[in-house]
Parts: structure tokens; sequence; C-alpha cells
């Protein structure tokens, strides 16, 4: 199973049970049962200063993806370290979803364009 490490650093509520249950989902779906996963939720001022630091574009956003292992070959022993997902529910609202869908699927390798909105959809986000 993939072990999700949840830190809500946002000062806002989401639902990170069935945030945890979709990233498994996801994870699963696209061939990935086992590994770490980290999901930090962020308040606007940090998502926007990881955003600067990390992309170079000044502004808030909903999601971000920092991959480690994605879908490497790894050597038998040590768990697969797929990364973190740094969410911000202010900006995301209710509409978590698809923006943790979207920063999944640049954990496991998929850039923008037609192969990542395909597979968006086949989660149905």
């Amino acid at each position: 199973m993939v072990e999700v490490e949840v830190s809500n650093r946002s000062g806002a509520e989401l639902d990170v049970d069935a945030a945890v249950a979709l990233a498994r989902e996801v994870l699963g779906a696209e061939g990935i049962e086992d590994g770490e996963l980290g999901l930090t939720l962020v308040g606007p001022d940090e998502i926007r200063e990881l955003k600067r630091d990390h992309l170079g574009i000044d502004e808030a956003t909903d999601a971000l993806a920092f991959p480690i292992d994605g879908r490497e070959e790894l050597p038998a022993g040590p768990p697969r370290q797929l990364g973190d997902v740094v969410l911000c529910p202010q900006v995301v609202g209710d509409a978590w979803r698809a923006p943790l869908v979207h920063a999944l699927l640049h954990l496991v390798g998929y850039d923008h364009g037609a192969s990542m909105e395909a597979r968006e959809r086949a989660h149905g986000r």
C-alpha cells in the first residue's frame, strides 16, 4: 500500500481521508501499489513562494508536485519515494480533487499534454 504522510500547515480544513483514498486510487490505477507519498497542505503565501522559488512564477496556485522516484526501476529493498504534493485548500476550495489528481500524475512522470489530459479524464477529474 502507498503510505501517505499528511501535514496541514494551511489553517484550513480538507477531507484528508478522502484525499488519501483518492491518491491511493490514482496511483494504483497508474500501477503503483507500494511507496511513500507526502501530502502537504499550505496557505496561499507559502504555495506562492514555492512556485516562485521552484518554477520562477510569482503567483499562488492550486497544487505543486515534487517528484522523486516516479516509475524508475529501483533496487529491491527501499520503498519507492514518490515525492510530495503540495496543495493549497484556500485556492482550490471544495474543488481539490482535480488539482490533486493532476499533481499525482506529475509525480509518476506525466507532463502537460494529451496523454496527461487522457489520464485525468480516466480518473474522472
